[in-house]
């Protein structure tokens, strides 16, 4: 978990362009995650957004 979102956010885009898959960023408990969207099923958790490596055409 991170408490940086800036490095969470940065971590989920690089995850998302790596792995091929949508990806999920979500808040619990004051701190950061990533993990695949299809894998999130109905956690009690914050999104705050999700990547989909298929919707970006250029790295950062």
């Amino acid at each position: 978990m991170l408490h940086d979102l800036s490095l969470a956010q940065s971590n989920a885009f690089e995850l998302a362009r790596t792995l091929m898959v949508p990806v999920t960023l979500f808040q619990v408990d004051g701190a950061y995650g990533v993990m695949p969207s299809d894998e999130l099923d109905d956690a009690d958790v914050v999104l705050v957004h999700e990547y989909d490596p298929h919707e970006f055409s250029t790295a950062r």
